[in-house]
């Protein structure tokens, strides 16, 4: 497989009642395939997101988004643009990263959570120098972080992100 160039495509969700952030790095193959976050099916994102949140799992982009923002949660990527092989956050080269500045001016400096070690080490690199705002590293929900089962998951992450 070939590295390609991509674009982040969709547009953050957030409200001017978010009270944290989720980053992810970019889109996956599937998600932008799907055009929306978390696309593939084996990601457990939005089982992990139902979960915290006590509610059925969201199965449209309509009802994902509407369970973000009625638990005051914001979600977005690191990564405007870059050269990538496949969903493999490791081969990210080349990086533009997002601006924050539209979520963080309606939201005030809400607390930041990275789904994964990659997207937490982009943030550090890219938009930290900019908000010097702290970024939680969470465990990635990707199915290519098979260490991490659903179980500890919910447990990782229930304990950084508190009552939702």
């Amino acid at each position: 497989m070939e590295p390609i160039f991509v674009r982040h495509t969709f547009a953050p969700i957030f409200s001017y009642d978010s009270r944290l952030l989720i980053l992810g790095t970019i889109p996956s193959v599937k998600s932008r395939e799907c055009d929306f976050y978390y696309g593939h099916p084996q990601n457990r994102f939005w089982k992990l997101i139902a979960w915290l949140c006590d509610a059925p799992i969201p199965t449209t982009q309509e009802e994902k988004t509407q369970l973000l923002l009625r638990h005051h949660i914001a979600l977005y990527d690191v990564v405007e643009s870059c050269t990538i092989t496949g969903s493999s956050d490791s081969s990210i080269r080349d990086v533009t990263p997002v601006s924050l500045a539209p979520i963080l001016q309606t939201t005030g400096n809400i607390p930041i959570f990275a789904n994964g070690g990659t997207a937490q080490k982009l943030y550090q690199k890219y938009l930290f120098p900019t908000t010097n705002i702290p970024i939680t590293k969470l465990p990635s929900t990707s199915p290519a972080n098979a260490a991490w089962n659903l179980e500890r998951l919910q447990e990782a992450w229930k304990d950084a992100l508190g009552p939702l």
